[in-house]
Parts: structure tokens; C-alpha cells; sequence
């Protein structure tokens, strides 16, 4: 009878952590929903500014196409689901930290909301910067190949595909000094930790940049650079928000009584 009372208690916990994840899944896929409907009115718009980094680099009289009949209709349904899902980037997220809040400190709890903040800024900033910096220089690299017998025809699937694709990648990579920040805060990491293990830090920027980047080596550095201007960063913030290490009391020799 001890037993299946010590089962139960174990189950239960696990059973309301899983209610919980299931609760925040909720909120963030009406998030999406929601953005997705107030994205799909000005799904035309939405792609235009999209491929804009690319047609500014195309020659006069060249344009996306389509090779398939439902492939405009496709691409114009993952386009506003994309643009809804940064709309609901700060309500994902929020629930992310919410779900992890349960076993944090009331110290650390206080901390939510501005990492929340933050969190949405850099993943936004991160597809920015992959939006207005690597896109053109990576586009003006992929064209480059043209020839007067070879001329490029990229199609409207491939082009959100691999546009999509760079995007969230930027944008998650940007939150690693939130990331690691918060993990000094925590105790996990430190300083000398973070300092110890640079190079094998930047080893694994340029291993995650190739597989989060296509095969070439433009937008391979392209990611890599910032990721190592990031660590930096994130080794400023661990300094600043890290746990600090407590004193050991000392004891003096004369009256026994601790410093």
C-alpha cells in the first residue's frame, strides 16, 4: 500500500507538468492563429517585402515564378503563418518562460518579464539583421553564377523555403547571450567556464552555422561572425547578472567569532 501511494505521489507532478505544457501549447498556437488571420489579408504585400532583398539584386526583367498551379496559393498561406508567427513571437516566448518559471526562485521569477522583453528583441533583431545584412550579400553571391548561358529562375517555393529558413535561424541564434545570461544567473555557467571554453564555443558557431545556413561558405560566416560577437556578450552579461560567489566566513583565532 506504501508503494501505490509513493507511485501515486510521484505521478501526479508529472501529470500536472505535462496539463501545464499543454496549456501553454494553447495559448501560443491561438497566438499564431491570430496572426496568420491579421497576416493573411496583406499576404501579396507581405511576400513583396520579402523577396525585396532579392529582386534588388536581379537583373532587370528577371522575376520569381511558379512552376506548380497551387504553388502561388501555398506560398502565400506560408507567408502569412510566417509573418503570424513573429507577430506571435513575444506570446511564444512568454510561454516558454512561464512554463520554466514553476521551478525558479521568487528572486529569479522577478526577472521574467524583462527577459521576456529582451527575448523578443533579440529574435527580432536577429531576423533583421539576417533580413537586411546577410540576404543581400548572400543573394548577390548565389547570382553571381549567372552566365550568358545560364540565367537563374528561382521559384517562389524555394525562395520562402530558403528565406523562412534563414530567418528563424538568425533569429534564434541571437538569443544566446539572453540564454547564457540566464544560466549565470542561475549557477550553471560562470565566467572562467564561459572564458575556458571559448574555442570550442566558436568550433561549434561554425559546425551549427552549416547546418542552420545553406552549403556555401558566405552565409556559413555570415552566422558564424555574429555568434562570436554574441558569446562575447553573453560573457559581459554572465559578469554582470551571473550568481555572485558568497564569502567564506572566517573565524578569528582570538574569540572564536565569525567575520
Amino acid at each position: 500500500m506504501a508503494d501505490l501511494d509513493t507511485d501515486t505521489e510521484d505521478k501526479i507532478p508529472f501529470t500536472a507538468h505535462l496539463e501545464e505544457l499543454r496549456k501553454r501549447l494553447i495559448y501560443s498556437f491561438v497566438a499564431v492563429f491570430i496572426g496568420f488571420g491579421l497576416s493573411y489579408g496583406f499576404k501579396e504585400r507581405l511576400f513583396q517585402i520579402l523577396t525585396q532583398p532579392l529582386i534588388s539584386v536581379m537583373k532587370q526583367g528577371e522575376t520569381l515564378i511558379y512552376t506548380g498551379l497551387p504553388e502561388a496559393f501555398f506560398t502565400f498561406l506560408k507567408v502569412s503563418f510566417l509573418s503570424g508567427l513573429m507577430i506571435a513571437s513575444p506570446v511564444i516566448i512568454y510561454q516558454f518562460w512561464m512554463f520554466v518559471a514553476p521551478g525558479l526562485y521568487d528572486r529569479e521569477k522577478r526577472l521574467l518579464i524583462p527577459i521576456v522583453l529582451l527575448s523578443s528583441v533579440f529574435f527580432v533583431g536577429g531576423a533583421l539583421f539576417g533580413y537586411f545584412i546577410v540576404f543581400p550579400f548572400g543573394f548577390d553571391f548565389f547570382l553571381g553564377f549567372a552566365t550568358e548561358t545560364i540565367r537563374p529562375m528561382p521559384s517562389m517555393k524555394e525562395y520562402l523555403s530558403f528565406s523562412a529558413k534563414l530567418l528563424l535561424a538568425f533569429g534564434l541564434v541571437f538569443e544566446l547571450p539572453l540564454v547564457i545570461t540566464f544560466l549565470a544567473r542561475l549557477g550553471i555557467v560562470s565566467v572562467p567556464f564561459l572564458k575556458k571554453n571559448r574555442k570550442y564555443a566558436l568550433l561549434l558557431f561554425f559546425v551549427g552555422a552549416a547546418i542552420l545556413t545553406p552549403p556555401d561558405v558566405v552565409t556559413q560566416i555570415m552566422m558564424a561572425l555574429p555568434l562570436m560577437l554574441l558569446y562575447e556578450i553573453s560573457i559581459v552579461g554572465a559578469r554582470i547578472f551571473g550568481r555572485k560567489k558568497e564569502a567564506p566566513a572566517t573565524t578569528t583565532e582570538a574569540d572564536g567569532t565569525s567575520e
